[in-house]
């Protein structure tokens, strides 16, 4: 199976935010190479918000380009073979932190948002750190650092909010 299959059967179990899971749907529909960083009119993401529930934390970077505080992710890749793997290699890449697992059960949420590139069509995960895990920063962060739940609202825009919310949820 393609990674484009495997990404429409993805969204089609998803449950919720059904107007936007439609839009991202009918997007690769017109699309055939709406996977890839090469499509202008913007294209399919895989994010990881890496959260450590024990002690009550999520990693977030602060992306070089954007200069916001964001959970780890980006654009697909060839060796991709599921949308759950470009995630987890997203989060292990942008983290330095090995060993994490995705919380069962798909995407946490959906969230479309425009870059400087291109419409990303975000499919958002979440990934649980293991036991004692060290972060990495990589050369596509200007910082990587562990928040409390509270203050994620203080640093971080709505989308990561919600994207906590939505994750602590499923805990």
């Amino acid at each position: 199976m393609s990674l484009y299959d495997d990404t429409v059967l993805v969204l089609k179990g998803y449950e919720g935010q059904e107007e936007l899971r439609q839009t991202y749907l009918e997007h690769l529909g017109a699309h055939p190479d709406g996977m890839w960083k090469a499509c202008g009119d913007g294209h399919i993401t895989a994010s990881a918000l890496v959260i450590d529930p024990e002690h009550g934390r999520v990693l977030l970077t602060l992306h070089k380009k954007l200069r916001m505080w964001l959970q780890m992710g980006g654009h697909c890749e060839p060796v991709d073979e599921t949308l759950a793997a470009a995630a987890l290699r997203e989060g292990t890449e942008e983290s330095g932190v090995p060993g994490l697992s995705l919380l069962p059960g798909g995407p946490v949420r959906l969230d479309r948002h425009h870059t400087p590139c291109a419409w990303h069509y975000d499919v958002q995960y979440a990934a649980l750190a293991p036991a004692g895990a060290v972060e990495a920063i990589s050369d596509e962060s200007l910082d990587l650092r562990w928040f409390p739940y509270a203050e994620v609202a203080e640093v971080a825009d709505e989308s990561v909010v919600l994207l906590l919310e939505a994750t602590r949820a499923r805990l």
